[in-house]
């Protein structure tokens, strides 16, 4: 993928991540809404709501009840005396947390059937008063909510199965009505098929009769609690409100939507506006434990306690005994009873202390997501990590304590989890996606650099960027030389395009030669090219290195020309000089800019070995001092040398390329012949003569034979370059 396919894909991404939150915002699957509702617990683990005093108690049916006054359950006249006590102490209204299904075993017409007397004493016993009816007359007398359970029709299915005394029916019939604003809320609230009501009796006497079902999460825990349902097409209402409205004596409830696509927006009963979930749940604010709010059954059977602390008040009973298996999870981390759930939604109503989540939540949750995606989307593709990762880290602590202050002082539930996990999510794929282009571009830019400068210069320039000042160091390198011999004429025989092209071709193989050898390229000027080895990398066999590259150069070279010339065009022989020594090497220039290179005599010597193979007719010459690290070199000794502005001598050799076998004499020959002529032996004449006779295409043999029939003096002869 190229650097401008993937810079449009940096264009789109941000668009991708957030339209993929706001899709998972508005399926909401169960791992969102278990980090949202952890959200909404830790919230209340750090700021519960501080528990203020409303007229509601709960009347507990605990363990110490329970040992006073015998296991559950109760006799039905034992429930009409405890009506019958609250109703002296004036409460408000009494919500039972319990359901009574089923008839009461205790009755004496159950004993009659159930034990084994005489027909008198079982006739005597059916004549007693039956506890269901004396319940039933408690009823009427006093402001009673009972409890009901809704089902689906796999439950109710299940209990006509089994034949039990259980009735099933489609909903209660109470005397109140549901008043609507706006379209009906129906296919919103929790749906289901049928109730377990009470005992038909009961149900008659009693002022209301509310649902006990809870609709917990996935986890367990209770967060809200419905204050309306729908049994068979038409709502009912639920314990919580029930007892509301029968404390106030009201008979309607009114329920406001903001139409059908919407569900529901608030409730009101009586006095009271609650806002609710658009399924007409109300959410949960718990409080920590209240020793205030339980007072134990048996002390109000005992009459210990004062009518002050239930006049007036709503009393729910219910039982905060394990046994009796009426126990839920709360966010708070605790076990709580299902009756004390009642008593909290109460208490909020009350208090006006109520969590909210408006419905213009999620419109708000979505510019979030929208605006702050696409500005850190932007921010971590286009600008450096360290900024971005601020502006992330900015944005989601503004977002994380604004969900936290809009709980703690305006009691608004704000699902800032989506958004922050939207924000990371978009700023780890941009930096990724921005690391993965900056690779890219680095990598672009390396190897468009590397055309400048020699590839192992820039991999040491990105892995020591401290060395990108000016000055220089001491260092040991070889250096290679070469040159194009009359380019020149060949620019001015033929289209000079053409001969760009040709050299072009040239210098991009003869460089590539040196940097398979890990050269690095010194400079170009023209048609000549300067190669340094061990630097700015030390390289413990650069004489080797060097000798093998200038080999393979030459082999190129010689080939190049050889193709050109079958063309008809005479690109001209390629010189190469080889030469090592101490050199001063670093950058140099100025601020503005600046060059690396190598500076000393051994740079100087190596162009000079270079030019003086025109003089001997050579292609390559290696000094002695290069040639002393390069073991097992096949090369033949040329002479010694004194260069221009030298008064040192320096012994130089031709390296043998292969292209040269045939052409010249072999090395053992020559060598011979040498040998002779150094020692100043006079047969040195004849062997090169011969040698001539038989190899005219050798150079050197040329060379030496020329000056011996000149009449120059035998030895290992000095060829004065300072002429």
């Amino acid at each position: 993928m190229t650097i401008i396919s993937l810079r449009r894909l940096g264009t789109i991404l941000p668009f991708i991540s957030v339209v993929l939150g706001l899709i998972l915002l508005l399926i909401d699957p169960l791992p969102l809404q278990t980090l949202r509702n952890n959200l909404f617990d830790q919230y209340q683990r750090w700021h519960p709501r501080d528990y203020t005093e409303v007229p509601v108690r709960i009347i507990d049916i605990d363990e110490e009840s329970l040992a006073h006054l015998g296991q559950w359950p109760w006799p039905r006249t034992r429930i009409a005396e405890l009506i019958e006590k609250l109703t002296a102490a004036k409460v408000a209204a009494i919500g039972f947390d319990i359901v009574f299904a089923e008839p009461d075993r205790t009755s004496p017409q159950a004993m009659a059937e159930l034990w084994s007397l005489k027909v008198p004493l079982r006739n005597a016993l059916k004549d007693l008063p039956d506890h269901d009816e004396m319940l039933a007359n408690s009823l009427n007398r006093a402001d009673v909510v009972l409890g009901f359970i809704v089902e689906r029709n796999s439950m109710s299915n299940k209990l006509n199965e089994k034949n039990t005394s259980v009735a099933v029916s489609t909903g209660p019939s109470r005397p109140f009505r549901y008043i609507y604003i706006g379209e009906p809320p129906g296919s919103w609230l929790h749906t289901f098929d049928s109730t377990i009501p009470a005992l038909p009796e009961l149900d008659r006497a009693a002022k209301g009769i509310g649902a006990l079902t809870f609709i917990p999460d996935s986890d367990g825990i209770v967060r809200r609690v419905p204050l309306v349902l729908q049994v068979a097409g038409k709502p009912v209402p639920s314990l919580v409100s029930e007892t509301l409205r029968v404390a106030q004596g009201e008979r309607n409830y009114v329920l406001k939507s903001e139409g059908s696509d919407l569900g529901l927006t608030e409730i009101r009963i009586g006095q009271f506006k609650i806002p609710t979930t658009a399924q007409g749940e109300i959410w949960i604010y718990y409080s920590r434990d209240v020793p205030n709010r339980y007072l134990p059954a048996w002390k109000v059977f005992a009459g210990e306690i004062p009518d002050a602390l239930l006049d007036g008040h709503m009393v729910l009973i219910g039982s905060s005994a394990q046994g009796l298996m009426d126990l839920r999870f709360s966010p708070l981390g605790r076990i709580t009873p299902g009756v004390e759930v009642h008593a909290q939604a109460l208490e909020q109503m009350l208090s006006g202390h109520i969590l909210k989540r408006p419905g213009w939540a999620q419109a708000a949750e979505i510019i979030t997501i929208i605006i702050g995606g696409l500005l850190i989307g932007f921010l971590s593709i286009r600008t450096k990590a360290l900024f971005a990762a601020s502006i992330t880290f900015t944005c989601l602590v503004v977002l994380l304590v604004g969900g936290w202050y809009a709980f703690r002082h305006h009691e608004l539930l704000l699902n800032t989890a989506m958004p922050a996990l939207v924000f990371s999510l978009t700023f780890v794929l941009g930096s990724l996606l921005h690391h993965f282009i900056s690779e890219r571009e680095q990598r672009w830019i390396k190897e468009a650099f590397a055309r400048y400068v020699s590839p192992n210069r820039v991999s040491y320039l990105v892995d020591h960027p401290d060395t990108m000042q000016l000055g220089g160091s001491l260092q040991e390198c070889s250096f290679i030389f070469t040159d194009l011999t009359d380019f020149t004429k060949l620019i001015e025989s033929i289209d000079p395009r053409d001969a760009v092209t040709m050299l072009n071709t040239y210098l991009d193989q003869m460089i590539a030669i040196a940097f398979r050898y890990e050269g690095t390229l010194d400079r170009i000027v023209g048609d000549a090219v300067a190669i340094m080895f061990s630097a700015p990398v030390p390289q413990a066999d650069h004489c080797a290195r060097a000798l093998a590259c200038a080999l393979e150069m030459d082999v190129f070279a010689t080939n190049y020309m050889e193709k050109l010339a079958t063309k008809g065009i005479d690109f001209g022989k390629t010189r190469i000089g080889i030469h090592s020594g101490e050199v001063i090497v670093g950058n140099f220039g100025g601020s503005t800019i600046f060059d690396y290179r190598a500076l000393g005599d051994p740079v100087n010597t190596a162009a000079r070995l270079e030019n003086f193979n025109k003089l001997i007719g050579i292609n390559i010459c290696i000094s002695e001092t290069t040639l002393s690290g390069c073991p097992n070199a096949s090369v033949r000794p040329v002479g010694r040398v004194r260069l221009k502005g030298k008064k040192q001598i320096l012994k130089v050799f031709e390296p043998l390329a292969t292209h040269c076998i045939g052409k010249y004499a072999p090395l053992e020959v020559y060598q011979t012949a040498y040998n002779l002529m150094a020692s100043e032996d006079q047969t040195a004449v004849r062997n090169f003569r011969d040698l001539g006779a038989r190899y005219p295409d050798d150079p050197l043999v040329s060379l030496h034979l020329r000056r011996l029939s000149e009449g120059t003096e035998l030895g290992d002869l000095i060829i004065d370059k300072s002429k």
